[in-house]
């Protein structure tokens, strides 16, 4: 089991010294989001600060960038990183893609599967000199020496994406690399939909389901004392009632055993109630949607937990300062070893 750090996009001038410190604690990867900054340019700054740390977007924006120009950006960061670099794509929301970016969003899933596949006819063309995808949503068939990066020695990056539900799960395993899982994918859920709808993917493609990733983003409550764990137990509250707040994802908290979660954090929220949000998370959901653990029973919890399910975890808030990093660090070698 591979475990990553995942970091906010910082100023570039600070990107540095956070891969340094992540690749000294014993991380094996970095994993950078994609809000206000872009998660490319944080990686790049990564690769050069720490080389042999593993990087990938989680996720990156797909539908306002063309496939050529994240497949180009993916290819020099597998480069710079030696062949550690993993591409995470995702749609994002209605609202964000076309109202922010000023971007197409009809039929997202159908979509982002044929932005995979043209990423991909992009990779072979920085091989061989020809681009050759026609889609239902991409056409690219032209490119010339100049205008293409050229072969790299290393391996064509991986491509991940996000999903939910189970059509865009199927859709990873039949043509993705990996699936970024939603941070509120309890292993229930994972059991339920991930690991079967990835099945049936890879089986329509003729490949097995072992050749892609599940990338698990895992929210953990640990401390040493009783006053330590309650206090991130309540911004662990917060954050479960934020993701939990998408219709889409209501099917998770339903079928866990919590069923109507999700229309009673929308109330509170259409009301600005924040702390009534944050209220609608009971202990008995932080219990199935988070790990709690002392930091010395906290590799064997994370094991306990996703083990035999994820390829790779991702540590939410390993990185809220110096001292939490060199902890999580130690977690993350005990569950490499």
């Amino acid at each position: 089991m591979h475990v990553d750090a995942m970091a906010m996009p910082q100023p570039l001038n600070r990107t540095g010294d956070v891969a340094r410190r992540v690749q000294g604690a014993g991380f094996a990867g970095l994993l950078f989001t994609e809000t206000g900054r872009t998660a490319y340019l944080n990686a790049a700054v990564a690769s050069q600060a720490a080389p042999g740390l593993e990087l990938s977007t989680g996720v990156a924006v797909a539908f306002p960038r063309s496939p050529f120009v994240t497949a180009a950006t993916a290819w020099e960061l597998q480069e710079a990183t030696g062949g550690r670099f993993r591409l995470g794509l995702g749609t994002q929301v209605r609202t964000h893609v076309v109202r922010r970016y000023g971007s197409h969003f009809e039929r997202p899933g159908p979509r982002l599967r044929d932005y995979v596949l043209a990423v991909k006819a992009c990779f072979t063309a920085f091989r061989t000199g020809s681009l050759d995808h026609h889609g239902e949503f991409y056409d690219l068939d032209f490119i010339t020496p100049q205008w293409s990066p050229g072969p790299i020695d290393a391996a064509d990056p991986k491509v991940d994406i996000a999903a939910v539900n189970p059509w865009m799960l199927r859709m990873a395993g039949e043509v993705a690399d990996g699936v970024h899982v939603h941070p509120i994918g309890e292993p229930g859920y994972l059991h339920r939909h991930v690991l079967p709808r990835l099945t049936e993917g890879a089986a329509k493609a003729g490949r097995p389901t072992s050749e892609i990733a599940v990338i698990v983003p895992v929210t953990t409550i640990v401390g040493d004392t009783d006053e330590e764990r309650a206090a991130e137990r309540e911004l662990v509250r917060a954050s479960l009632s934020f993701y939990g707040s998408t219709p889409n994802y209501a099917f998770i908290w339903d079928e866990a055993g919590f069923e109507g979660t999700t229309a009673r954090i929308r109330e509170k929220q259409k009301a600005g109630d924040f702390a009534g949000m944050a209220a609608q998370i009971t202990d008995e959901h932080i219990a199935v949607f988070a790990t709690e653990s002392t930091w010395d029973g906290l590799a064997d919890a994370l094991r306990a937990k996703y083990g035999g399910i994820a390829t790779r975890i991702v540590l939410y808030n390993a990185l809220t300062s110096p001292e939490k990093t060199e902890r999580y660090g130690e977690v993350a070698r005990r569950l490499t070893a």
